[in-house]
């Protein structure tokens, strides 16, 4: 399946079950403008549409990626700041839209990845880096904050101080350094970018893709709940997914060492 909008192009990979989200304005560094936003979520609307009418999951993983080879979202379009207020709700709208989809979404951050684009990347569950990627929140530079929840992102994952300190300088942080503070989970080689990405997404869309859609639904439940809700959370997931045929491939593999399981989503 491949379909194409005017600032997004969408790819789906039937066999794999691997979707790719392309952000398609590489001549203003994939900035997030009202029609890009508009477009990322349509095109999971329709990834959403391909899981009601598959058999089991058609969609294992997600992947959102930049055109170009500079980045992968240089940010929101400044162009569309009038009258001093940028438009921030709909860039929430698409981080609800990321995170509300069943299946993992992989942010494939190549280059650079500011403000909009990073709060775009921390609506995804997984934030893979190439090394010489750029990440930060510049919005201080203009006299704003990051609207769409960059900072408190960065204070979840890596505490206040560090979110003080990306988004009151508004500095640009090398991938390492990223990736030293938690804001992206693993940094590739740029030559080995694309393929260690590959592995990665390969390795996951392999995973049964039931267990995969609970685990991401359990965590994102269980932040901001107290621990014995979260945990009674789980218990009551648990014996839906103990009934489903991926549990019985996975069962049968772990007892005959050489079965090879099938997790088709059932």
């Amino acid at each position: 399946m491949q379909e194409e909008f005017d600032t997004v192009l969408l790819s789906h990979d039937e066999e794999r079950g691997v979707a790719t989200v392309t952000l398609n304005r590489p001549d203003a560094l994939n900035a997030m403008n009202a029609q890009i936003r508009e477009d990322v979520v349509s095109a999971f609307g329709a990834l959403e549409e391909l899981d009601e009418g598959a058999d089991g999951v058609a969609v294992r993983v997600a992947v959102i990626e930049g055109a170009g080879d500079r980045a992968f979202s240089a940010g929101a379009d400044i162009t569309e700041f009038g009258g001093g207020e940028p438009r921030v709700g709909p860039m929430s709208s698409v981080q609800d839209t990321i995170r509300g989809f069943g299946a993992p979404v992989v942010a494939k951050i190549d280059g650079y990845c500011l403000g909009g684009g990073l709060e775009l990347a921390f609506g995804c569950d997984f934030r893979l880096a190439s090394e010489s990627s750029r990440l930060g929140l510049p919005e201080s530079n203009l006299g704003i904050l990051p609207g769409a929840g960059g900072a408190q992102y960065i204070a979840r994952i890596a505490g206040p101080g560090v979110a003080k300190e990306v988004a009151m300088l508004g500095e640009h942080l090398p991938a390492e350094r990223a990736g030293d503070l938690g804001l992206v989970h693993r940094v590739f080689d740029d030559e080995a970018f694309d393929d260690e990405v590959a592995a990665f997404v390969e390795e996951l869309a392999g995973q049964p893709p039931l267990s995969m859609r609970a685990i991401k639904d359990s965590v994102d439940h269980g932040q901001g709940v107290p621990l014995r809700e979260a945990i009674a959370y789980d218990r009551r997931v648990f014996p839906t997914l103990v009934e489903t045929e991926d549990h019985a491939e996975g069962a049968r593999a772990f007892a005959e060492d050489d079965y090879e399981p099938t997790f088709e989503g059932r």
